[in-house]
């Protein structure tokens, strides 16, 4: 019972004289609502300037293009915090739209609201106000005429009282007593028309006033009352909303942090390990150990016959490798290695289909019967021959790149730098090669039309256009074939070099020896290029019996994959093996830049071939993989 007469309760029934209290209490309604308001537009505005400064921060962090720093971005981990830079940017995007949401469905719909609540509100009191003026006009127009039948009544007992004397006095003329009488009369015909006016006029305001109190008010009082209850539920679905477009971006937010994750997920340290050795492996070998000289004899120094300097002993008595523990230079590397230590990586192989025996190319792998120089010794080269001093200034170019602007061949890097840089460039001037024939195609097709059809174009409007594409393709096929050429020159491919490479391999032949550089540096020119010239005074002969024992209880090396032959090589110079067409090995050793490949066919039979016959399967898992320089 109790529950139910709260749902009967009114405004119009229960407040009925509390129009000044209502009236506070919706003003403090709206007064609420417009509260709520603000608080919505500034936490849009906070929402706004949170995504601005993500957006500012994340842009801030991002690598500048065309910088150093974006060359640094092709590490996995360096490529997980751009992706969480560009997701905080999709972040930041969701602030915004929980601000324009909210903006639009919540600001500007309460700010219309309360608009319509206010006229409404003034409407209703307007109303109430000119009721209660109408029940007070009639209250002081029943006050009025109660005050005259009062007045009337008065002046009628009044007339009586003076009609009553005059008619009792024997002194007043009886035309006095009759103007007395009717006097009397007329003011007691006065009093009976107020009284019935005033009876009247009372009988009409209790009408009003039980239709004020009991129709107009509570009528009016019940609008005011559907208007806050209104305003209240307008209140209870904005809260809602405010809860709902924050609900409604969270999927999105998810999606984003889900990419930062997948992002950290995604980083490869070993990969990031393996991109440190792509961008700075020089391709060249490292030094070899320096040797004991012994400065206690009387006699004149000599060079040793592991000096890869002049081979000119003018009779001088000789080094020889008499027992182990001389000849083992290289206590740490296994005799498999050793033989690519002391081959000169950079002299290429003979270009596929074989032009030219491997055995007229003097850097298929050597023989590891030569040792390395006493660096006593490269130190007396370098102070009495000039040419020596390309070996110290290609050393530190290998240990670090010269800075500033290089030649347009990448002459100033290390091998495999250079083949890098070069491939690169090859790749991009074949892009804007290929564009440009997309433009010279599209261009031809679209002046086909014209002819096909004259009122669409001028057919000659795009002859300058085609002739210009022309000119472009041909500069562009001219500079990429200059620089394949250099790619060729340093992969070890072109013909001249080849040919060059065999005079070499003659000379090598024709003593019975092998020849070794005075590390690949030796080969290069004073601008830091690389020439073919191999000077003749580092061509030594030494005894190779015992230095050979010294490896023969190490261990072969691990395959680190196979390769299948794609043309037959003959094998003719010490250190390559004969292949067949479609034979399968397995690999032992990556190509280091210098074009060749060491592998194995069984146990005890192992050689170099050239990469470019072979097709290789590395597996990159196998130990040993990738580790060879």
């Amino acid at each position: 019972s109790s529950q139910r007469d709260l749902y009967t309760m009114s405004w119009g029934t229960e407040l009925w004289d509390q129009f000044e209290n209502l009236e506070k209490h919706t003003q403090w309604g709206i007064d609420f609502l417009e509260k709520y308001i603000k608080f919505v537009k500034e936490r849009t505005e906070i929402e706004i300037n949170y995504a601005k400064q993500l957006r500012n921060l994340s842009k801030k962090y991002q690598p500048k293009k065309n910088s150093k720093e974006e060359e640094d971005y092709k590490y996995t981990s360096c490529k997980a915090f751009q992706t969480t830079l560009t997701e905080m940017t999709d972040y930041a995007g969701q602030h915004e739209v929980i601000s324009e949401n909210m903006t639009l469905q919540i600001t500007a719909e309460l700010t219309r609201f309360v608009q319509e609540v206010k006229q409404e509100k003034k409407s209703h009191f307007h109303d109430g106000r000119k009721a209660q003026q109408h029940i007070e006009t009639c209250w002081k127009h029943l006050e009025t005429s109660k005050r005259k039948f009062e007045r009337d009544c008065k002046e009628a007992d009044r007339a009586q009282q003076y009609f009553e004397k005059m008619d009792a006095d024997i002194n007043v003329t009886k035309a006095d007593v009759e103007k007395a009488r009717q006097q009397a009369q007329a003011r007691n015909q006065m009093a009976e028309d107020s009284k019935s006016d005033y009876s009247s006029t009372l009988q009409k305001f209790n009408l009003e006033q039980h239709e004020h109190y009991y129709t107009h008010i509570p009528r009016i009082f019940q609008k005011l009352q559907e208007m806050e209850e209104k305003r209240i539920v307008k209140l209870c679905e904005s809260l809602k909303i405010y809860a709902e477009v924050d609900r409604q971006v969270i999927p999105i937010i998810g999606k984003c942090l889900d990419g930062i994750t997948k992002a950290a997920e995604s980083i490869d340290q070993t990969h990031d390990s393996q991109l440190v050795i792509d961008a700075f492996k020089s391709g060249f070998e490292p030094p070899g150990d320096v040797e004991f000289e012994d400065f206690s004899q009387p006699m004149k120094r000599t060079i040793s016959e592991s000096s890869l300097s002049n081979s000119r002993n003018d009779g001088k008595p000789e080094v020889k490798f008499g027992s182990k523990s001389k000849g083992k230079l290289w206590p740490f590397i296994k005799k498999n290695k050793l033989m690519s230590l002391l081959t000169s990586p950079h002299q290429p192989p003979p270009p596929p289909p074989a032009s030219a025996s491997p055995s007229t190319v003097p850097n298929g792998p050597q023989s590891p019967k030569q040792p390395k120089e006493p660096l006593s010794h490269r130190f007396n080269e370098f102070m009495i021959s000039k040419p020596k001093i390309h070996c110290f200034r290609s050393l530190k170019r290998g240990l670090s790149l010269k800075l500033g602007a290089g030649p347009e061949d990448f002459s100033n890097l290390p091998p495999e730098q250079r083949r890098k840089k070069l491939q690169q460039k090859v790749d991009e001037l074949n892009k804007d090669i290929q564009k440009e024939i997309d433009q010279r195609d599209a261009l031809t097709k679209m002046k086909d039309v014209y002819i096909k059809n004259p009122q669409m174009g001028d057919p000659a409007s795009v002859d300058q256009k085609l002739v210009e594409l022309g000119h472009n393709i041909e500069k562009l096929q001219q500079e990429a074939q200059k620089f394949q050429g250099w790619l060729a020159d340093v992969e070890g491919r072109l013909p001249a070099r080849n040919e060059a490479l065999r005079r070499q391999s003659g000379a090598y032949e024709s003593q019975n020896t092998s020849a070794i550089s005075n590390c690949a540096q030796d080969r290069e020119s004073p601008d830091g290029s690389y020439t073919e010239e191999q000077s003749q005074e580092n061509e030594v002969k030494v005894m190779t019996t015992d230095f050979d024992d010294d490896f023969d209880d190490e261990e072969p090396l691990p395959s680190i994959g196979t390769c299948k032959a794609l043309y037959a090589f003959e094998g003719q110079n010490e250190g390559t093996i004969s292949v067949t067409e479609g034979e399968v090995f397995h690999v032992i050793e990556e190509d280091k830049g210098d074009g060749w490949t060491r592998v194995r066919r069984n146990e005890d039979e192992e050689g170099y071939v050239p990469t470019s016959y072979i097709e290789v399967y590395l597996d990159r898992n196998a130990k040993g993989a990738m580790t060879y320089i």
